[in-house]
């Protein structure tokens, strides 16, 4: 009689704002594409130069989170579809797997009037994960944070998102922050960080306005084009709109478009950019930038960009990419921060270049090197 067939390895991949629109068009996205419904767009790792790394399959991907509010995975889904973010029909298509991921939600915080002090939230946080990890039959899991903004911390206590950063270490997961918010930049956590054994990536998905930034800073650079001025408008509605409309949220965000331009450039123009909340936007955006620069014989020019997209759209696929990757780095027992992954970030951890074409091949590289393993 032959050996029973072995089932692949399943993966989780654990949603911190597990409700929110990027989060629901992740489950539902990678539902669609398990399926055969929709093609890969956008994912980076399902590209050729991913095909021989081990990454885990989309269909051994599983999903849970934590989320502070109350409406369930399908009814985000269906909202976001008729906001034109999902296509017509999918929710239904994909109710299953969305119902799935929404039993897999537990309540974050800290809520109004939660008693807990920083080391019981901790702790509440990394139990839930590693019995999401243990109960499911899971090899791994990694954290991807996707929640909103919040401000930079003034004092020594460590904010939500690190909360949740140290949970995620303390449970023996990889950590991703795909937000501006300080996660596991935290001073309080470098030791935590450094003794986990764990991998993890950098802080703040790069999906629109500063992907452009280190495309085109790059350009100017190498053309000894002198750049005087560079400023841009976020116009936002959704949930990132009504965060970002926070003054001390926005100085979070813009930090990381401003450091693009600085390593890009190698020196900080005038300008900045500006972030309004349009609530009749939804999950919307429109990103514009003005460069104002200086050509041959001071000859004074300038550049326009629109940019207009779904936020949650552009960066569903990314998180996969990042839960992939980590996932397979964690399984080849690599540890500490991933600058290989800065083609993702607007702050990428360790010593990463600054152009995305040069981050695209150090990509490439970390695709080889995770294929080394099995004659893959």
């Amino acid at each position: 009689m032959s050996a029973p067939r072995q089932l692949p390895p399943r993966v989780g991949v654990w949603l911190i704002g597990a409700r929110g629109s990027v989060a629901t068009t992740v489950v539902a996205g990678c539902a669609a594409l398990t399926a055969g419904l929709r093609p890969p767009t956008g994912l980076v790792t399902e590209t050729p130069a991913f095909a021989r790394s081990g990454l885990p399959a989309l269909s051994s991907l599983v999903f849970g989170g934590h989320d502070t509010l109350d409406c369930p995975l399908p009814k985000r889904a269906e909202q976001l579809a008729a906001g034109g973010v999902l296509p017509p029909g999918l929710p239904a298509a994909v109710e299953a797997e969305l119902a799935a991921a929404e039993r897999e939600i537990r309540p974050g915080g800290p809520l109004p009037g939660d008693t807990r002090d920083a080391e019981e939230l901790i702790a509440a946080f990394a139990t839930d994960l590693r019995d999401f990890v243990r109960r499911l039959g899971l090899d791994r899991a990694v954290v991807v944070n996707v929640a909103s903004t919040e401000p930079a911390p003034t004092g020594a206590a460590l904010p939500a998102s690190s909360l949740y950063a140290a949970a995620a270490l303390r449970a023996g997961c990889p950590y991703v922050n795909f937000t501006p918010s300080t996660g596991l930049h935290h001073p309080g956590l470098a030791g935590l960080a450094a003794s986990s054994g764990l991998p993890y990536g950098g802080r703040d998905g790069k999906t629109g306005q500063t992907l452009l930034r280190s495309v085109l800073g790059p350009m100017f650079a190498q053309r000894a084009l002198d750049v005087r001025a560079w400023s841009g408008i976020n116009l936002l509605g959704g949930g990132d709109g009504a965060a970002l409309a926070d003054p001390a949220a926005a100085a979070a965000k813009n930090a990381g478009k401003e450091r693009v331009l600085a390593d890009t450039l190698g020196t900080v123009p005038e300008g900045q950019v500006h972030i309004d909340d349009v609530p009749a936007l939804g999950d919307w955006k429109t990103a514009w930038d003005h460069v104002a620069f200086d050509g041959f014989l001071g000859t004074r020019m300038v550049l326009q960009t629109i940019w207009q997209g779904c936020d949650s759209a552009l960066a569903a696929p990314l998180v996969l990419d990042l839960a992939r990757l980590l996932a397979r780095a964690h399984e080849r027992g690599l540890s500490g921060p991933r600058p290989e992954l800065a083609f993702f970030f607007k702050d990428p951890v360790g010593d990463a270049p600054a152009s995305l074409a040069e981050q695209y091949a150090e990509l490439e590289r970390f695709a080889r090197r995770l294929s080394e393993e099995d004659g893959r």
